[in-house]
């Protein structure tokens, strides 16, 4: 005999893709006497909570929808609790129930069948425009919409490491792009710090975060993986068009990382409380030269270690003529120290919004990884 909880995952996974919410919402009606449930997803902004069925957005600090996403865990309010919908670390919004259990079991089977929800999310995404067309403010660039169907995910969790990135202007960014991977002993990151404008920018990172994962799944080394990058650029664009990139790989049992800085982004280390720049064997960027040879680079990382990847349309911001990155950068790094990365970049990026006093003109990507040491 199936219990409630799994009678609700059988709704969620025998569904059709675009049915999600209603099948489930049907199922938590007769199993727990649920008579109000919706979706809310983050938007590509990190600023609101839009509902999947219409109406008005959350986007209030401190509501219990902003308190679930921000911690992770159930809240409730007078007639309602808000559940977190995610899956590996990867946060796709809150799910409000209404009335709230009294029962703190049915809570915790409410939470479960949530975290299935963003599970089964992931596996239908692709197959619809539903849930991608729900979580928008506003229409997304041409550019923005090629960058952001590019990206593995905005944020990743595992025992020994936890790992969240943005892109900047949300909705029309053009160039800049994150990727990465892991197979549960090292971990591929690598970000890119595009050029050019529209879609040409976003096509040229296409190829080469395309050309660096062909290379990193036959298994090539960190520097054959930016040449053959690099091959792949030129070839189309005989150096008229090349870009920056910052390619790291780190040994999750041990902490080392290796580095190749193809005229990267800044890499940033948050060590007990202090901000260092990372010293790298500046090489070309990807596409400029036929044949670039480039060089690996090793250091060591210590458990509870923080990396900021930072590109310079966040080190460049300008406001009064004054510097983001001079200025407030380092300090602003220097306070995320508690924070989780996804919270760290959200707040990074807020807080720069309120330095330039709105959007950003020119392209940054943050990427946020942080180490917590080998498991067994």
């Amino acid at each position: 005999m199936r219990g409630p909880e799994d009678q609700a995952r059988r709704a969620l996974t025998e569904a059709p893709a675009d049915l999600l919410l209603d099948r489930l919402a049907a199922e938590l009606e007769r199993s727990y006497g649920i008579t109000g449930a919706e979706l809310y997803q983050v938007d590509y902004r990190l600023a609101a909570l839009l509902p999947l069925g219409g109406g008005e957005p959350v986007t209030a600090p401190g509501h219990p929808a902003w308190r679930c996403f921000d911690h992770q865990e159930p809240v409730g309010s007078d007639d309602a609790v808000w559940c977190p919908v995610g899956m590996r670390g990867e946060r796709r919004g809150v799910l409000r129930l209404s009335p709230p259990p009294a029962d703190p079991a049915v809570l915790a089977e409410l939470a479960a069948i949530a975290t299935v929800l963003g599970h089964e999310l992931a596996a239908v995404t692709p197959t619809t425009d539903v849930y991608l067309t729900a979580r928008r403010t506003r229409r997304l660039t041409l550019a923005a919409e090629m960058q952001w169907e590019l990206l593995p995910g905005r944020s990743r969790s595992r025992p020994s490491f936890n790992l969240a990135g943005q892109l900047e202007p949300a909705y029309a960014v053009r160039g800049d792009s994150f990727d990465w991977s892991d197979n549960g002993r090292r971990l591929w990151l690598s970000v890119i710090n595009g050029s050019g404008e529209g879609v040409a920018a976003s096509m040229l990172t296409s190829l080469a975060t395309h050309a660096l994962r062909n290379a990193r799944r036959a298994e090539l080394g960190l520097a054959d993986q930016a040449a053959l990058a690099d091959q792949a650029i030129y070839a189309l664009h005989r150096g008229q068009q090349h870009l920056s990139a910052l390619l790291l790989e780190l040994d999750l049992a041990g902490g080392s990382i290796t580095v190749v800085d193809a005229g990267s982004p800044r890499l940033v280390l948050l060590r007990d409380g202090e901000v260092t720049e990372q010293v790298l064997d500046k090489q070309f960027p990807l596409g400029m030269f036929e044949g670039t040879d480039y060089r690996e680079q090793e250091f060591q990382l210590r458990r509870g270690d923080r990396l900021f990847v930072v590109s310079d349309g966040i080190i460049d911001a300008t406001a009064n003529q004054i510097r983001y990155g001079e200025t407030a950068l380092d300090r602003f790094l220097r306070r995320t120290g508690p924070m989780q990365p996804l919270d760290a970049v959200r707040s990074l990026i807020g807080d720069l919004r309120a330095f330039v006093a709105g959007d950003l003109v020119d392209d940054a990507v943050v990427v946020c990884l942080d180490w917590l040491g080998p498991q067994p």
